[in-house]
This record gives C-alpha cells, sequence and structure tokens, in this order.
C-alpha cells in the first residue's frame, strides 16, 4: 500500500480537488493522510463536508490528523510518516496536480528498478494548474554528490520503498527548503534516487515576483551547503555556481 502524505495549509481552494484527484489514481492501493496544520481558512470544513458525503469505503482510506498549533509543512509530513500504515511513502503538496496513472507508472518503475528512493519529471503550471510547457526532465540516477549542484527532485513527484529505506530518514527537519535537506540527507546515506523521467505532475507556480523568488532561493541553497550539509566555502561555492546555471535554465529555457 502506498500512502500519500499531503500537508493542509489554508489550502481551501485547492483541497477537495486534491482528494478527487487521489481518488481517480489508477492505482488502488493506497491511504491518503491530511494533516491540517492548524489552518485559519476552510480547509477542514471542506475536507469534512466532503467526508461526510463520501461513501464508507471512501472515507475508510482517508485520515484526517489536525495539529493543534502551526508547525510547518516539514512537520505536518513527520507526522504523516508517524502515522503511515503503506509499505510505500508519496509525498504530495495539496496545490500540486498528478496526472490520474502517476502512482501506477511510478511504482511500476519503482519495482523494474528495485529503487528505495523515485521521483520523476514535472511540469511548471500558473496559477490554474495549466501547463506552461516548461518540463523538468531527470537523470536515470542521481547520487549524493551529483544532487548538491542540483535541485531536481520535486517534493509531490517521490516515492518511497519503506522496506529498503528506514523511515527516519524520511523525517524533515525544520530548517528552511527542508525538502531538499531531506533528499541529500537520504543520499549521504549511501542511497542513489532513481529518475523516471516522464512527466507525471504539475508543479503550480503562482505569478510573483521572480527577481524576489531568485533571492530567497539563493539564499536557501547557501544555507543549505553551510549550516546543514557543513560544507566548506570552496566546495559550497563550487556546488553554488552550477546550481545556479542549471536553476536559471530550468526555470527560463
Amino acid at each position: 500500500m502506498i500512502s500519500i502524505i499531503v500537508p493542509i495549509y489554508n489550502a481551501e481552494k485547492y483541497i477537495v480537488d486534491t482528494i478527487k484527484m487521489v481518488l481517480k489514481q489508477t492505482y488502488c492501493d493506497w491511504e491518503l493522510l491530511l494533516i491540517d496544520d492548524c489552518s485559519v481558512d476552510e480547509s477542514l470544513t471542506k475536507v469534512n463536508d466532503f467526508l461526510a458525503k463520501a461513501n464508507a469505503s471512501v472515507r475508510a482510506r482517508i485520515k484526517v490528523i489536525k495539529h493543534e498549533k502551526n508547525c510547518g509543512a516539514a512537520l505536518a509530513r513527520n507526522t504523516g510518516l508517524d502515522k503511515a500504515e503503506g509499505r510505500y511513502i508519496a509525498f504530495l503538496d495539496a496545490d500540486d496536480i498528478w496526472f490520474a496513472d502517476k502512482l501506477e507508472k511510478q511504482f511500476k518503475f519503482m519495482l523494474k528498478t528495485g529503487a528505495a528512493f523515485t521521483f520523476t519529471a514535472y511540469e511548471f503550471g500558473d496559477n490554474f494548474a495549466n501547463g506552461t510547457g516548461k518540463i523538468v526532465s531527470v537523470p536515470l540516477t542521481l547520487t549524493y554528490r551529483k544532487a548538491l549542484s542540483r535541485t531536481i527532485i520535486f517534493t509531490s513527484t517521490t516515492l518511497f520503498d519503506l522496506n529498503k529505506i528506514d523511515k527516519d530518514y524520511l523525517k524533515m527537519p525544520n530548517v528552511v527548503s527542508e525538502d531538499t535537506a531531506t533528499w541529500w540527507k537520504i543520499l549521504r546515506n549511501g542511497y542513489t534516487a532513481y529518475g523516471m523521467n516522464v512527466v507525471t505532475t504539475i508543479y503550480r507556480r503562482p505569478a510573483g515576483s521572480l527577481s524576489s523568488n531568485k533571492i530567497k532561493a539563493i539564499k536557501r541553497i547557501w544555507y543549505l551547503y553551510r549550516k546543514v550539509e557543513k560544507l566548506s566555502i570552496f566546495s559550497s561555492t563550487y556546488n553554488f555556481l552550477f546550481w545556479a546555471v542549471r536553476a536559471t535554465k530550468r526555470r527560463l529555457v
């Protein structure tokens, strides 16, 4: 069974569609864990209203867990991990889009490769999750050394086999870019991530200040190099330069 973990914070615009999207997956052996991180909008009400109208078989596959205080996406995902009962773990953000065959294709890929950690290609989407044509392709394999210079693993495309990787490795630190920090932690401990170069997911990227986003991204990646991975100035600079080139190309080409 695949345990799908969705952190929710003020996602009233998307959360019902997210549930329906999971229900449409062609791979049917799953449970859905919705972690409400103390939303202040109608997210939880909309979830409960949907479940109240759903049949018993649907309600049995969906768990709703509410935080008493806002903890952030990392700790919300960790709560989901603690409650997950499946052999496989998939992360999904409430505003992202999965194609209907995402889990089926990726599960078959995981069986074929024997991988503990897989991820897929994805496409950038607009405010309405319409594909923009900007596709991020992924390599067949990604090691720790290669991952340091490319933040190519997108959270909503990941799938893990807990028979081959300890669940504690998936626990996310409460730092900036917690997802990237987690992938590096896993890879640093000897695992190789396998990429399925098929678009399965649309990354909804709302309109905003591109220059502001770039500045934040630069600060985040430098923090990860120096404070989390504790790389030297030389190693941090070397990886940063390659990261900057790839990040610019990925977003603009």
